[in-house]
């Protein structure tokens, strides 16, 4: 009898290590067809759509959005159990970089054999209300960059799959470069270039389609401009005549309506991408809507 308990008790340890180990972060799965699947975790939405597009049709590659797709921009966001599970089954994190995800230092940190690949290497940074701008995929000349950092990152990482990897990669540039390519024809010839946003996310966009910001009236999403700030980008728009003030989809455009009134220009929305649906060419599909927008906008 008392060998029995033994041999129970023996098998139940065994059993509680197995499934210990099972339950460690960055612990590959199996598929069904007894293949490990990797799982690599984005930061937020626009680099889960990136990842979508670089490991598509790519079996045993899981990839998960380790914040909601709702969240938007990562200001002031601060990680939850949610993020925390996402994280612990990741072996990979790809994120935009630049300070957008400065909440994730410490978090990192309780995964040490997590690897970061970071999306805005080698890309030119413009500054923002507090240190570099982060917002480089709105731009799709910087978003190229990124998807290229991102395959050959994972090329680098996972050398068994670098074709795969570096032929989405080409393919979804492609896409890229065309949509690119689109909007300039469509853009470069409109005759006004002036424009008034409402947060710090499209400095990389003006810059590359040669559009003039002329204020800025959020520089964070929902803090409220004071009354001086508000008079005086009515006084900017009134002096440069700017007749389009760029309100964003993801946040409330009450100080946008305020200045519409008392100035005359009207209210669009231009979407920065931070949020949509989770399909590989949402990125794409938000960016015609732009160039749409500002066809209306500026003509």
């Amino acid at each position: 009898m008392k060998i029995k308990r033994l041999l129970f008790a023996i098998l139940a340890l065994l059993l509680a290590a197995a499934l210990l180990a099972g339950c460690a972060a960055g612990t590959k799965t199996k598929t069904q067809a007894g293949e490990e699947t990797v799982t690599i975790a984005a930061s937020f939405y626009p680099i889960y759509i990136m990842l979508m597009n670089v490991t598509a049709d790519m079996p045993g590659i899981d990839i998960v959005d380790m914040t909601q797709p709702t969240t938007g921009c990562l200001h002031d966001y601060s990680a939850t159990p949610g993020d925390m599970k996402n994280l612990e089954r990741a072996e990979f994190l790809v994120i935009n970089g630049a300070g957008m995800e400065s909440f994730m230092d410490k978090v990192i940190a309780q995964f040490p054999e997590l690897t970061v690949i970071d999306s805005s290497e080698g890309i030119p940074r413009l500054p923002g209300a507090e240190g570099d701008n982060p917002h480089f995929w709105v731009s799709i000349s910087d978003a190229i960059q990124q998807v290229k950092n991102i395959g050959e990152g994972l090329a680098a990482l996972m050398p068994q799959r670098a074709d795969e990897f570096l032929a989405n990669t080409e393919a979804y540039v492609k896409e890229l470069e065309a949509a690119r390519a689109k909007m300039h024809a469509e853009l470069d010839g409109l005759p006004s270039r002036d424009i008034v946003t409402f947060h710090e996310a499209f400095p990389y966009f003006a810059q590359e389609f040669d559009l003039y910001i002329a204020a800025v009236v959020e520089r964070e999403p929902g803090s409220e401009p004071s009354a001086r700030e508000l008079a005086d980008t009515i006084d900017t728009i009134n002096r440069l005549h700017v007749k389009a003030l760029f309100a964003e989809p993801q946040y409330p455009a009450v100080a946008a309506e305020t200045i519409a009134r008392e100035t005359g220009s009207k209210v669009y929305i231009l979407d920065p991408a931070v949020t949509g649906p989770m399909e590989k060419g949402a990125y794409l599909k938000i960016m015609d809507e732009n160039l749409s927008v500002l066809k209306e906008a500026l003509s």
